[in-house]
């Protein structure tokens, strides 16, 4: 069963990559939401075919000292991810924040010139494995990582990393900006969903809830959350979902111990109570969950 799976999966994100590899990127096909004079999201146009998928929300931060992005889409849409960031602003863009390591939040980091790119010190050593970082292009792995806790700037300008933990990776960055009162919190928090765990970068989806719990705890004074795949949200968003997370947890964890199967499993969990959420990532959640269950 569990190979199964795997294979399904396999043959899904193929047919997405045919269908996404089928289309040309446009700058038409992007969004830009203005939170702040200084400070807009590019997302993607609503609702996004699946095969104009251009990756994950991209926060654009304006200040004196010139851009900070956090995360920069699949490397196919770099063209019209320029387009969109020369639209906000003429100011060069001078640092990028990745959340994490994956390729639709990484994918353009090589198309701003050499700017300093930060991200945990886990989520480094994610990027080096990864081909695109190969060779020459090793030259935009991160240049400043961290462990904890990170703060660039002062003032109207600060920016803070923070690590919580294992989660979808075991890289995943919370960036806040207090002046602003904004918190991106990538792939932590893509959806209103069950989660997509990542193991083979350190992702795990039985650390996840604690994790998530305590990112939600320590986003005091923070009005806005940018997750990684969706509209914007609040921190009691973030709160909901930590407590679905630790709900799906037991409820798999309890089947596995009761001798269930993954399916069984999975039709045991509903999402029912949790107004606006989806089920379509939950099987293969529980299959992880599984997994890391001994």
């Amino acid at each position: 069963m569990k190979r199964l799976l795997i294979l399904a999966g396999i043959v899904a994100v193929g047919s997405a990559v045919a269908a996404y590899q089928a289309t040309t990127p446009t700058a038409a096909q992007l969004e830009v939401v203005k939170l702040k004079d200084n400070f807009f999201v590019i997302t993607s146009s609503s609702p996004q075919p699946r095969e104009a998928f251009s990756g994950g929300n991209v926060s654009v931060f304006i200040t004196d000292a010139g851009v900070t992005l956090v995360d920069t889409k699949l490397a196919a849409w770099g063209p019209a991810l320029l387009e969109k960031v020369k639209g906000i602003t003429a100011k060069p863009v001078t640092m990028i924040i990745n959340t994490h390591t994956h390729g639709d939040h990484t994918g353009n980091d090589d198309k701003f010139g050499k700017v300093e790119i930060v991200a945990h010190e886990n989520t480094k050593a994610n990027m080096a494995k990864m081909p695109v970082f190969g060779g020459d292009k090793a030259q935009f792995l991160p240049s400043k990582t961290f462990a904890t806790k990170l703060t660039l700037g002062k003032g109207a300008s600060q920016i803070d990393l923070h690590y919580f933990g294992r989660a979808h990776t075991n890289g995943d960055a919370v960036i806040v900006f207090p002046a602003l009162r904004i918190a991106a919190m990538g792939d932590m928090f893509a959806w209103k969903d069950a989660p997509r765990c990542d193991a083979a970068n350190g992702g795990s989806c039985v650390d996840y809830p604690k994790t998530l719990a305590g990112a939600a705890a320590a986003l005091k004074n923070i009005d806005t959350v940018i997750p990684g795949h969706s509209p914007m949200m609040k921190v009691s968003d973030v709160q909901e979902y930590a407590k679905f997370l630790a709900d799906l947890v037991a409820s798999a964890q309890a089947s596995k111990k009761a001798g269930r199967s993954v399916d069984e499993a999975t039709a045991a969990f509903s999402v029912a109570k949790y107004p606006g959420y989806k089920n379509e990532n939950v099987k293969a959640a529980v299959q992880l969950i599984y997994d890391e269950t001994r």
